[in-house]
């Protein structure tokens, strides 16, 4: 009969932990600095994270809430979503890393403060996330999302 700790040391070393993993988690690979916003292959990975929005919902704002709480799982957040008006369009929504960036550098004067988006000093002009809308003859909603 197999005891509890043998049946754990055997989960670790065979690397299975039984959790099934969706696409999201799959895009994102656990050996890249996902932080390094610089790197054009994390800009990739980041998108194909991303890109999973793609679809047709019947609520987007339903889709916008889930791609909210993905990008904040590795500290990327975005300003609230306008209201999305007309047949199709798309909105442009400026990303920020952890709360951005306060304080001071080595070459601030002593009267200054760094403040930035947490990006923008590895990427000029910093990143950007843009959600594209088209809606459909069922009155459903079509989304994309990629970031720039």
């Amino acid at each position: 009969m197999k005891n509890f700790k043998s049946y754990l040391n055997e989960v670790v070393k065979s690397g299975n932990s039984g959790i099934n993993t969706s696409h999201q988690d799959q895009a994102i690979d656990k050996n890249t600095n996902m932080s390094v916003f610089s790197d054009p292959t994390v800009i990739k990975k980041l998108n194909a994270w991303v890109g999973t929005i793609a679809g047709s919902y019947v609520l987007p704002e339903t889709a916008i809430h889930n791609l909210r709480s993905s990008l904040s799982k590795i500290g990327l957040t975005f300003d609230e979503v306008p209201m999305m008006e007309g047949e199709s369009g798309s909105v442009e929504l400026p990303l920020t890393s952890f709360g951005g960036r306060f304080g001071k550098g080595l070459t601030t004067p002593h009267d200054e403060f760094e403040v930035d988006d947490g990006i923008s000093h590895q990427v000029e002009g910093g990143l950007k996330l843009v959600i594209g809308y088209e809606m459909q003859e069922d009155n459903s909603c079509r989304l994309s999302a990629h970031i720039e």
